[in-house]
């Protein structure tokens, strides 16, 4: 006899995920430093040997949840840069996507955490997330210019590496100044300079 589930009911995720989940809720909120596995396991409502049970201990655990919101935010980020259009609207879709600027970037707070920077373990991802986006940016610059969107002399690595470092710097001047209009005024300042890289048959 099979058990139908009750429509509209959702099935609570097991251990193993609401300990991941709240791992990353916690790192994005404390850092890795003030992330403590008591709180873990309270964000979690989990038992305390749960956490043992699926991993080897708190940086195990750490790894896991880095690891998943890098995969969460390349995704993120691959929504945008695959959308239709030109290179510039893609690159101005992923520049002006939702965020939660004043939180900062999820990932991007994790390489200000001493312990983790210190850890070529945990640093793992944080690198291959940013090597990642550099270089999809630009495949999608390089793709303008072949398509005659953006002009012959545009560098797509130095842009790639421009338009990341424009994120990351707008969330910490955003956080200095508790408002979003910095992040905003980067933003807008990189797709100024990226338009005057748009050529006239491509408007």
């Amino acid at each position: 006899m099979t058990t139908q589930k009750r429509p509209g009911r959702q099935e609570r995720p097991g251990t193993r995920e609401r300990l991941v989940r709240s791992t990353q809720e916690l790192l994005w909120e404390r850092g890795y430093v003030g992330t403590s596995p008591k709180a873990i396991l309270e964000r979690a409502d989990v038992g305390q040997g749960s956490m043992y049970h699926h991993f080897t201990g708190k940086s195990d655990l750490a790894l896991a949840a880095i690891r998943r919101t890098a995969q969460d935010m390349t995704e993120t980020a691959e929504e945008c840069l695959t959308a239709p259009g030109t290179a510039y609207d893609r690159i101005a879709a992923y520049l002006l996507r939702e965020r939660q600027v004043l939180r900062g970037c999820p990932i991007g707070r994790m390489t200000q955490d001493r312990d983790v920077v210190h850890s070529p373990v945990l640093r793992e991802p944080l690198d291959e997330m940013f090597g990642w986006l550099r270089g999809r940016i630009a495949e999608v610059l390089a793709e303008g210019q072949r398509r005659g969107e953006l002009a012959a002399g545009l560098d797509p690595v130095a842009g790639a590496a421009t338009v990341a470092a424009v994120v990351q710097g707008g969330y910490v001047l955003a956080r200095a100044a508790d408002d979003t209009a910095p992040f905003d005024a980067a933003v807008q300042g990189v797709l100024a300079l990226l338009a005057a890289q748009v050529t006239p048959t491509a408007d």
